[in-house]
Formats: C-alpha cells, structure tokens, sequence
C-alpha cells in the first residue's frame, strides 16, 4: 500500500501541494499518495491524529494551523523553533516532528532559480507574522548589510527583530512600521503579508521609493497575472519582480527530502506551475 501523505489547511481546496508532491513522486519513484484535507478551524490536533490513525506518515499544515502544529509537535528541528512555526509533521509512532521548510524554500528561490545575492544587500521584510517569521533566520544566513522588518504594528515588528537578533552575523535586524519606511531605499523587498490575496497593498511610501535601482521585488503570493505588489513594484522602478511559485515548490521539495530522504529537481516542476498559472 502506497504511503500517506497530506496537507492540512481551512481553505485548502485552492492547494497546488497535491500536484507539486505527486510530481516528486514520479521522478523520484516513491510510493505515495498525497491529498488535501480540510480540517476544521477548532479541530486541527484531531484531524492530525485521525490521520495519523489512518496510517498517514507526513503532513504539510497551511493557513491558519502553523502555530497550533507547533504546538502538536512532540520534537522540532532548529529552524521550526526560531520560527515558532511548523509547517511540515513527520510521524513516527507516537512521535510528531515538526519542521518549517519555508525559510530555506525562500533562500533557494532567490538564490538558485533567480540568482540573487544577499550577502551585502539592502533588505526590506514586508509583514511580521507567521509568513515573516519563518524566514528571517535563512535571510540573516546570506550576511545582509540590513535587514528591517515593516509592519502595520510597529511593536510586533520591533519583537520580531529582537527575536532573531542574537542570530545576526552581519548586521541585526531592525523592527519598525511603514512610515519610518521614508526616504529608506532596499535592494531586496519582500512581501510576507497576505495583502495581494485580498487584492491589497501593505501602506508603502510612494515618493521616495523604497526600491532601489536595480532591485528586486519579491511576493511571496502568486495569482494569474501580477500581484498588487509587484504592480505597484513595477511601477515604482524595481527592476525585477518575482511572486511566490518558487518558494511554493522548494518549500515543498525540503517537505518532501524531510519525509522521504531524497531531494527532487525542482525546475520542471516550477515549469509546470508557470504554465498554468503565469506570473506575469
């Protein structure tokens, strides 16, 4: 019998997860079968132990469970702890391990697939919570010159810095909210809100912008066409624009080599999604 594996979300319909992990299979030859399952809002732990009971061997967790499968999780790798997020479960008899794949899914797509240096950039974190929290220690890695973190509420950006500012290497991150953002410019800035899903922007300044020349503007959401970021990013002179289908599919092959022990080659895969759903 093929082995188990899902994600849970609430909504989770919309998932591509299903597709992207079947498609591992097949090249990688694993037996498995994956699927998306819907857990109800107050019912997250149950639905993972029946699924569990069912026989199943991993789990990727979307919106809203990261925080509460942080908590399922008997046993976490480093990076799920920083984070105080988990994105992926493993089960091994009565042991749940707990993993955030999103960080390093983040660092291969700017690094490999978009060839983008971090070491020495200029580097703006749009939003402090889950989505944010899960890669500032990947991007504190790469040794930026700066790294702020923006958010509506200024107190809640500020703790995120402090967080992870024993951690820095090179320069530590700093917390403030949009307006402090005038007359600043980055080289990299990264939506980690969900503003585009609601067809929204974070509250950036206009004039000065806060893209530098020759910058790259990165939202972590996808969609048909351009998201309101990178549109607005377009026009506020960023050079190169970048939504999340990248990070989507290496998050999920960290999943999957966290699960099955081999690493799938991600590009055909990405292929795949682009063809589908274009970015514009």
């Amino acid at each position: 019998m093929s082995d188990l594996y899902c994600v849970f979300g609430n909504p989770v319909s919309h998932s591509k997860s299903p597709s992207i992990h079947t498609a591992f299979a097949a090249q990688c030859r694993q037996d498995l079968r994956y699927e998306a399952l819907l857990a109800p809002i107050d019912a997250f732990a149950a639905s993972v132990r029946a699924f569990v009971a069912a026989g199943g061997r991993g789990a990727n967790v979307t919106v809203p469970f990261k925080e509460e499968a942080f908590r399922l999780a008997t046993r976490l790798t480093v990076r799920a702890e920083l984070a105080v997020a988990v994105n992926s479960l493993r089960f091994d008899g009565a042991e749940i391990l707990g993993d955030n794949t999103d960080g390093a899914g983040l660092l291969k797509d700017l690094t490999k697939n978009l060839e983008f240096a971090i070491a020495g950039q200029r580097v703006l974190l749009l939003g402090a919570g889950g989505a944010a929290r899960g890669v500032v220690a990947s991007l504190l890695e790469e040794r930026p010159a700066v790294l702020v973190i923006a958010n509506r509420n200024t107190v809640r950006a500020q703790e995120l810095a402090q967080r992870f500012a024993a951690i820095a290497t090179a320069a530590r991150p700093r917390g403030c909210g949009y307006l402090e953002l005038a007359g600043q410019s980055f080289d990299l800035v990264i939506n980690a809100t969900s503003a585009s899903l609601a067809g929204a922007l974070p509250p950036l300044p206009v004039a000065p912008s806060v893209f530098a020349p020759a910058s790259l503007a990165y939202d972590m959401m996808y969609g048909k066409g351009e998201t309101p970021f990178l549109a607005f990013a377009r026009a506020q002179g960023a050079e190169r624009l970048a939504d999340g289908v990248g990070m989507l599919v290496e998050q999920a092959a960290e999943a999957f080599h966290f699960w099955r022990g081999v690493c799938p080659d991600t590009a055909p895969v990405i292929a795949a999604l682009r063809t589908l759903a274009p970015a514009g």
